[in-house]
């Protein structure tokens, strides 16, 4: 069907038992990761203004935009983490490609929970 998204990957008809829900909530999920990802290089973009120009407000005005760029990175790696463990059901859940070619299954953090970082960060 012509403009179908949804049919497969690539273009290709949905195969291998690739349900249509999943392909839709991984189109759905790249979308809103894109559109953060756009947004973040704006805000990127202002605060390097604000940073030469040196002007007292505007680098005040800097500590809301990088606390927004910091949430919305947050955002990024928790749609990514979504994605991942919803990849991970979808092929198979248990030992399937994702987990033995190390896929991020596992992953997902609740809202306000720190990652642990290995010493070499």
């Amino acid at each position: 069907m012509e403009g179908d998204t949804m049919s497969g990957f690539g273009g290709a008809p949905a195969t291998n038992g690739v349900d249509t829900k999943v392909l839709h909530a991984f189109q759905s999920s790249f979308v809103q990761v894109q559109g953060l990802l756009d947004q973040n290089r704006v805000l990127i973009n202002e605060i390097n203004q604000n940073h030469e120009s040196k002007v007292p407000g505007d680098l005040s005005r800097n500590v809301g935009l990088i606390r927004e760029l910091n949430n919305n990175i947050r955002r990024v790696v928790d749609l990514y983490a979504n994605l991942s463990s919803l990849f991970a059901a979808s092929s198979g859940g248990g030992g399937g490609r994702a987990m033995s070619e190390g896929g991020s299954v596992g992953t997902v953090r609740q809202a306000g929970h720190k990652r642990i970082r290995s010493g070499m960060d």
